[in-house]
């Protein structure tokens, strides 16, 4: 095996990392605080679109946790680049958030819903019937459908609730178009995001909590992957999948002195 490069820019996962339930995950701050001193360039990710990056670094730091917004990457940024570079100057009807909405103003989306180039389904707690309904039918008249993540369940505090990808396989059903999904474990979010800090992959890691998004988009991203066991994934799932992370550690805290 080729000897990797140095790590020189870090992009880490969000929940189950430097989180957990509105708890920071003993290490996060001390983790951010290296990073932030060492001057290397660092994204938190996120797959949920409800947020903007300025509403993530607030809700951060009320939990002790200084991230700058410009080191906030959600799906719904991957999302809206991916657009702008497909489209720019497009036009979308979008469910989702003000994360998802905000993001498409800034590259100049025009939403509506009068022959839109895009149907744009994001994470929302209010999904509608009428919503939906209008969705599969302006798809059904010939907008392409994109959506910002593939995850079919979120969390809560009663408990799990459908998420984008469980509304995207309706909106299929009822169309036969599959959404293209921009978010984890598509690496184009991992690769906008590398631009978007001026880093490249090579040089580059991956820390994640679950080895079907995080590791595998950073994997194909090309970079080196590393598993903290402080979320989703077990260390007895690990070899249920076909691949593996370059590293597994317990948590955050143990990388602090890698940077």
């Amino acid at each position: 095996m080729a000897e990797r490069r140095p790590i020189e820019s870090w992009l880490t996962d969000m929940d189950g990392v430097l989180i957990h339930e509105g708890v920071p995950i003993p290490g996060a701050d001390a983790f951010l605080k290296k990073l932030r001193e060492s001057g290397r360039p660092f994204l938190v990710l996120t797959n949920n679109s409800i947020y903007t990056p300025r509403d993530l670094h607030a809700r951060l730091r009320r939990m002790g946790l200084d991230v700058p917004i410009e080191s906030i990457w959600t799906s719904a940024l991957a999302t809206a680049q991916f657009l702008d570079d497909q489209r720019p100057g497009g036009s979308a009807y979008v469910i989702g958030e003000a994360g998802l909405t905000t993001a498409l103003h800034d590259i100049g989306y025009i939403l509506t819903d009068h022959e839109p180039d895009y149907v744009v389904l994001g994470e929302t707690r209010t999904y509608s019937f009428e919503a939906m309904t209008q969705a599969v039918r302006l798809i059904r008249n010939g907008a392409r459908f994109i959506a910002t993540n593939p995850d079919e369940t979120g969390p809560s505090h009663e408990g799990p609730l459908p998420a984008t990808g469980a509304v995207a396989a309706l909106i299929t059903k009822a169309t036969g178009k599959k959404p293209y999904f921009a978010g984890k474990p598509n690496p184009l979010m991992m690769r906008t995001g590398l631009n978007a800090i001026g880093a490249h992959s090579e040089t580059s890691a991956m820390i994640g909590d679950r080895m079907d998004t995080d590791v595998l988009a950073g994997m194909e991203a090309g970079m080196q992957t590393f598993l903290v066991l402080t979320g989703l994934t077990g260390p007895g799932q690990i070899e249920d999948f076909p691949y593996r992370p370059s590293h597994v550690v317990d948590s955050i805290a143990d990388l602090v002195d890698l940077i």
